[in-house]
């Protein structure tokens, strides 16, 4: 059993029946004498990837899911269905492009790090490594004496996804992506 003290970014609980990922808490103290504190947090439904917000008062206990995570391999996507395989039991699994969300802006073929989320003995997500490496596959060109602290600009990443980059890089460069907020982290080596 967790408490709202427990609760931090990616911490996994139970309500009604289904698995959350918490995305964001913020702990609220209250004004009067005697009152408890509230947890104010934005979590996502991991089998439906819906998000929402629900506030807990302090000292609440909340349910852990029973999740299984197991290490998986990226094989290929065919349009909106991905195909993964166990790593242990080499079973292969599909999901959809709805079921994996946000995630499946970076999948590409040879990521490392890929865990299954199991839950009632059923892949409902998966989850990913903490920083992936990605190729630019179109970006406006490099402005000269740009820096690392200057203003950035919008690039295509190979599998399709957009952030922002340094004005200083250019199409075809290998860039660090955070997965957790599809954010620039740095360059990276070949």
């Amino acid at each position: 059993m967790l408490t709202t003290a427990d609760l931090k970014r990616g911490t996994r609980i139970l309500i009604d029946g289904d698995p959350y990922t918490v995305l964001d808490v913020h702990v609220q103290s209250p004004s009067a004498r005697g009152a408890s504190s509230l947890s104010k947090i934005k979590a996502r439904n991991l089998r439906t990837g819906n998000v929402f917000d629900k506030t807990f008062r302090g000292g609440d206990k909340l349910e852990e899911p029973n999740l299984e995570l197991r290490s998986v391999q990226f094989l290929y996507s065919d349009g909106a269905v991905f195909h993964f395989m166990d790593a242990e039991s080499y079973e292969q699994f599909a999901l959809t492009a709805d079921d994996l969300g946000d995630t499946a802006g970076y999948l590409k073929e040879g990521l490392d790090g890929l865990r299954s989320v199991v839950f009632n003995d059923q892949v409902i997500s998966v989850d990913l490594p903490t920083t992936v490496v990605l190729q630019v596959t179109d970006t406006a060109p490099a402005i000269k004496g740009a820096t690392a602290q200057a203003q950035t600009k919008p690039a295509t990443l190979e599998t399709g996804l957009e952030i922002q980059v340094p004005a200083y890089l250019e199409s075809g460069e290998l860039v660090q992506v955070d997965t957790r907020d599809a954010r620039f982290v740095s360059r990276a080596k070949a």
